[in-house]
């Protein structure tokens, strides 16, 4: 069920212009629950934190839970923008979801800047992705530094765990392409789906493929089952994951059968262990800060920082769009989305971003080094 949430609204004094007395309204749709309420509830809680002014405005904020179905994520987005008359979009948590809005975003003239993964929400950046903006780095990113590690160790047989969906797909499609760039060759694919009670049958033809490493392509807890099922089947190989399983319920479902996986990730997880020299530590650092006050040591996400970066990229974009049309009109919004495609070398805790109209990620190969699982904890194990 939906719910609104009103996290403040602000009214400035001594505002004379039009433009500095109305308020920004920001519509937040998210994982809450569902399969993927791992990814949103960090988001949620992220949210809150949220600066109570926005470029010198008041901020309205509306939260609605879509349950993880691009059904009802497309039901929020039309309810916010309709209803809620938002001037930009903040989610949805996952691909499927954030696909489903694309239209309502292109009908109503609304930026979106979506928490999830897959190129396919913003490649190529036209028709209705030209209002469509994503955070996590591209899957290109990510996979070079996988297959550079498998390189580097001498290994030559990758197989792919794929969940079924756009998220998966795209991550199998891109490894296909490039893996012989590093001599590798892809010798077994298998799908699933988030709600699958058991990754068994696919499990046994993987270990009898006898790969040299596992590629798990999944988000958030879901991302678990196929490793145990590996591990309990005998697989001994590496098992590579993607960023989307980097939360505590993980560690927690998968226990002993996750020790030793390498994932790349946006160094907002590592803060504290990356040198002085990274970009990105001072600003991931003051996030973590900020979070961990109110939620407790060691509850980050990486769900909390890339909501905690949608509001530092609409800061960024906002004084610009401005000057020219107050908030609440479809020429805001349009100006808005001409702005963030302006943003360049923007620090924030998951990279270095620099978007253009034909790159509406941004993100650069900044956004991702490389963690290994070890003893329940998430260890740095990248030299720079």
């Amino acid at each position: 069920m939906f719910y609104r949430v009103l996290l403040f609204a602000l009214v400035l004094s001594g505002a004379g212009a039009s433009v500095a007395e109305a308020e920004v309204k920001i519509g937040v749709i998210l994982s809450l629950t569902g399969s993927s309420a791992s990814l949103g509830i960090p988001a949620r809680n992220t949210v809150d934190l949220w600066p109570k002014e926005i470029g010198g405005q008041a901020v309205q904020v509306t939260i609605l839970d879509d349950a993880s179905d691009p059904g009802a994520a497309t039901t929020a987005a039309r309810k916010l923008t309709a209803e809620n008359a938002v001037d930009v979009i903040v989610g949805p948590s996952i691909t499927p979801t954030s696909l489903a809005i694309m239209q309502v975003a292109e009908e109503t003239g609304t930026p979106a800047l979506t928490l999830a993964g897959s190129s396919a929400i913003v490649d190529p950046p036209t028709g209705p992705r030209r209002w469509m903006f994503k955070l996590p780095p591209n899957e290109a990113i990510a996979l070079h530094r996988i297959l550079g590690n498998m390189q580097q160790n001498q290994k030559t047989k990758l197989g792919v765990v794929a969940v079924s969906n756009a998220y998966g797909q795209t991550f199998l499609d891109v490894a296909s392409k490039i893996a012989a760039m590093y001599n590798v060759s892809i010798i077994a694919t298998e799908r699933f789906n988030p709600t699958d009670p058991s990754f068994a049958s696919q499990a046994l033809k993987i270990v009898a493929a006898r790969p040299d490493a596992v590629f798990i392509a999944a988000t958030g807890t879901p991302g678990a089952t196929p490793q145990i099922e590996l591990k309990r089947r005998g697989f001994a190989g590496t098992i590579y994951q993607t960023q989307a399983i980097a939360n505590a319920d993980f560690l927690r479902v998968g226990g002993k059968d996750v020790e030793g996986t390498l994932f790349p990730v946006a160094p907002l997880l590592v803060a504290e262990q990356l040198p002085d020299t990274n970009p990105i530590k001072k600003v991931a650092l003051e996030y973590l800060k900020a979070y961990e006050r109110k939620y407790g040591e060691k509850s980050r996400s990486l769900f909390g920082g890339v909501a905690w970066d949608a509001q530092l990229i609409i800061q960024a974009a906002i004084k610009q769009a401005l000057g020219k049309a107050a908030p609440g009109t479809r020429e805001f919004r349009q100006a808005l989305r001409d702005s963030i495609e302006q943003l360049r070398d923007l620090v924030v805790t998951h990279g270095v971003y620099s978007f253009s109209t034909i790159d509406h990620n941004g993100a650069d190969e900044r956004s991702q080094v490389m963690v290994e699982i070890r003893d329940g904890n998430w260890l740095y194990v990248e030299k720079e």
